[in-house]
């Protein structure tokens, strides 16, 4: 799951709005560090109702994340995009098509959601834009398996640059696409690509349902 997918269901709690996305922000700033289920758990009896929201999100995003990636939805969908990428792309033999694959789909599955509720994300960074970031550094610190610097700054950085809106848009998307690349050490996509965007779109919304309903025990 992506950001979106992830917070929709708390723009009206900025905290536990917040918790859900810090897993992806310390894959974005720093990756040496993780917050895992487990050390959030620690602080879900804190006195204080902001530390325990940022802790239940942190929770919540890996729960989610292991019930979506066992979807079938899923799991059908990042095959097809990869092969689809692959043939696209040749020759490529890096990671390129299968991390395409995968974070493609996530990225649409927000878009859908997006254009379903477009209020919605307007929502999302209002109640971003009001959260306490240095709090929210400070417990993610004491969660996280190494320091994260600057967290506190990034978090508005990241609200202000809205980057969710341009998931609706072919070039923007490419473009957000090719800044994940750069950040991993991938190689650039090409435009080219750009021409199979809607197509992908079209799949990710004709399963929607099924890659937002969790599997059964």
């Amino acid at each position: 799951m992506n950001y979106f997918a992830h917070g929709r269901r708390f723009v009206d709690a900025p905290f536990l709005l917040a918790g859900p996305a810090v897993p992806d922000w310390l894959s974005g700033l720093y990756r040496r560090s993780r917050a895992r289920s487990k050390s959030a758990r620690r602080f879900i009896t804190a006195r204080d109702q902001r530390v325990v929201q940022v802790a239940v999100g942190v929770v919540l995003h890996h729960h989610d994340d292991d019930w979506f990636h066992r979807t079938r939805a899923f799991a059908e969908l990042n095959y097809e995009f990869t092969a689809a990428i692959r043939d696209r792309l040749r020759p490529d033999d890096s990671m390129r098509p299968s991390f395409l694959g995968h974070i493609l789909v996530e990225l649409l599955l927000d878009d859908c959601i997006i254009r379903q509720q477009p209020r919605l994300l307007d929502e999302y960074y209002r109640c971003l834009d009001s959260v306490d970031a240095e709090f929210v550094a400070w417990v993610v610190d004491r969660i996280a398996t190494r320091p994260v610097p600057n967290l506190g700054q990034f978090i508005p950085r990241f609200s202000r640059e809205r980057f969710l809106y341009d998931y609706a848009d072919d070039a923007k998307l490419l473009f957000r696409l090719n800044n994940v690349m750069h950040r991993v050490g991938l190689p650039l996509i090409p435009e080219t690509l750009v021409d199979w965007f809607p197509i992908a779109r079209d799949r990710v919304s004709q399963r929607m349902g099924e890659l937002l309903s969790a599997p059964e025990e």
